[in-house]
């Protein structure tokens, strides 16, 4: 009773819902956007503290359900939606849409996007070269995209067994090392925790298989999307669903030194999205200006009436410092 419960608060907050849902109601494909700036006072206290935020907006029929999202310079922002569309968009120093531009993904055949094929939930982008790195959930791949986002240079199967089409592939991060680490949402209910891989080399093009473990997240949610921080450490975006407010936005690290073949990893809590600015996070990224960390959240508006597609901006300040081995191996050591 209890997981139909929490199955029905699921569909009714990720919806579409019917009457809110304004999914493609007209084909417009006018390549125009807005931010619109939010108004919350910026932070000075804590680890995460809020910045700046917007409401983005645009007549666009394909602009909205953000799942995953890159940071490709000075304000300068590539979208993934779970429709199979990217968008790319600048914001200027006035917090105005300096440029934008909306297309559909590449498909292997040339022909649309089928639904399972369109849901993209995971994305990060070499900065050397500007390709691109997709996870999509419904068919179970990994794919690299050119810089231009016209074509599939390669693309993989996660191994078996396959992760379930709504509960796979959600969140996924390459560490400065090379090393790439993927997070299903809520794959196989394994009671150590929620099935996650790390890969070696490419996860889009053949080679070894990558290492299986479990991510423990402790009553903080489903992992919904993840990003590298400098110091090689992965930071992860869970969403929590309740009633007031209906997305609880928790933000944790993870020292990928835990992860080994079917190891149970958990993260450490660093802070929450504010409850004003409380949405259905599904995108991140973090940067490094000028000497300080970044952390950049997009929301999915799965196309309903009564959700936002927001944009925000936190600083990370003073995060807790990563282990060494001789600190992990005293924390194993049991009390005298």
């Amino acid at each position: 009773m209890r997981r139909l419960f929490f199955a029905a608060l699921i569909f009714l907050a990720l919806g579409p819902v019917p009457g809110t849902v304004h999914r493609f109601p007209v084909d417009n494909l006018t390549q125009r956007a807005a931010a619109r700036p939010l108004v919350f006072a910026p932070q000075t206290r804590g680890t995460m503290r809020f910045v700046r935020g917007w409401n983005l907006v645009s007549p666009h029929s394909r602009f909205g359900g953000f799942s995953a999202l890159a940071r490709t310079g000075a304000g300068q922002f590539q979208l993934v939606g779970d429709n199979g569309y990217a968008t790319r968009l600048t914001i200027n120093a006035a917090g105005g849409v300096a440029a934008v531009h909306i297309r559909p993904l590449p498909t292997p055949d040339g022909r649309p996007a089928t639904k399972a094929m369109a849901d993209t939930e995971a994305l990060f982008i070499d900065p050397v070269s500007g390709k691109s790195w997709i996870a999509l959930e419904g068919i179970n791949q990994i794919w690299r995209l050119n810089s231009d986002l016209t074509t599939i240079e390669s693309r993989r199967r996660l191994p078996a067994p396959r992760w379930p089409a709504n509960r796979g592939a959600e969140a996924m991060a390459r560490l400065p090392d090379g090393r790439t680490v993927v997070f299903s949402e809520d794959a196989d209910e394994d009671p150590r925790g929620r099935k996650a891989l790390i890969y070696f080399g490419d996860p889009a093009a053949p080679g070894p298989l990558p290492i299986h473990f479990f991510y423990d997240s402790r009553g903080k949610g489903l992992v919904s999307d993840a990003a590298a921080l400098p110091d090689g450490r992965i930071l992860l975006v869970h969403r929590r669903l309740g009633f007031d407010p209906v997305f609880t936005t928790i933000i944790g690290i993870v020292d990928p030194a835990d992860i080994a073949n079917d190891a149970v990893v958990r993260s450490q809590t660093i802070g929450r999205v504010p409850r004003s600015l409380a949405e259905n996070y599904e995108g991140a990224a973090v940067t490094v200006e000028n000497g300080r960390t970044w952390l950049w959240l997009v929301a999915d508006n799965n196309f309903n009436r009564w959700q936002r597609s927001l944009l925000l901006q936190f600083e990370l300040v003073d995060l807790p410092p990563r282990k060494t081995p001789d600190s992990k191996k005293a924390a194993r050591k049991p009390a005298a």
